[in-house]
């Protein structure tokens, strides 16, 4: 056995715990922790496979932001778990539905050469100085141009969508428009009125007193 193969079989072997206590853990927020044990796992292994770039996509996309989302949104909604407990029954049959497929999935993958299924042949090597960023790069902005570009312009409406859904107007708020501040003038903004000035209590108390002196 070699080294790689030594690693390969490692960080599979953690993969495998950690995928199946996703789903045994009863608290969620350990399930998450140990749904990014298995994302770091999956880019270990995405390295041996020669894929640098998603792998580090994958730390940085599901790892370091859509699960550390997920986790403090677990820790804040405080789930109760005695409800989700109540309908584990109820899903059963669906859930042992997917899983036969799954089943069947993977075993047409790993045994496809039995089942008469087109497999194909390992890889060449590639030379030293080869980058798999810079492949799939030129890829994107070549072959697959178009397809890179649409869903550009699908990521912006879904962006805008956001923003508009969350962008509500009161009618009471007062909002302030930095063009109109600008064009204020003193003299529409600053009056000067001259008032008679009147006395107060004090001091007619005051001018009385005085006068009687």
């Amino acid at each position: 056995m070699t080294y790689t193969t030594a690693i390969f079989y490692f960080f599979a072997a953690i993969l495998v715990f950690a995928g199946l206590r996703v789903i045994t853990a009863r608290n969620p927020v350990h399930a998450a922790l140990f749904l990014v044990l298995a994302f770091f796992t999956a880019a270990g292994l995405w390295v041996l496979l020669e894929a640098e770039f998603l792998a580090i996509t994958l730390v940085l996309v599901y790892v370091g932001a859509v699960m550390v989302l997920f986790l403090f949104v677990v820790m804040m909604l405080d789930i109760n778990l005695d409800k989700l407990r109540e309908g584990f029954w109820d899903y059963l049959p669906l859930a042992g539905f997917v899983s036969v497929l799954l089943v069947i999935e993977m075993a047409l993958i790993l045994g496809g050469r039995h089942f008469g299924l087109d497999v194909m042949a390992t890889p060449a090597p590639h030379a030293a100085d080869y980058s798999n960023t810079k492949e799939l790069g030129r890829l994107l902005y070549t072959d697959y141009v178009y397809a890179f570009e649409l869903a550009a312009v699908i990521l912006l409406v879904a962006i805008v969508a956001a923003i508009t859904l969350t962008l509500r107007r009161r009618k009471d708020s007062k909002y302030i428009d930095p063009a109109e501040q600008v064009k204020v003038r003193r003299n529409d903004r600053l009056r000067i009125v001259k008032m008679q000035s009147e006395k107060g209590p004090g001091v007619r108390g005051q001018d009385s007193k005085g006068e009687g002196a």
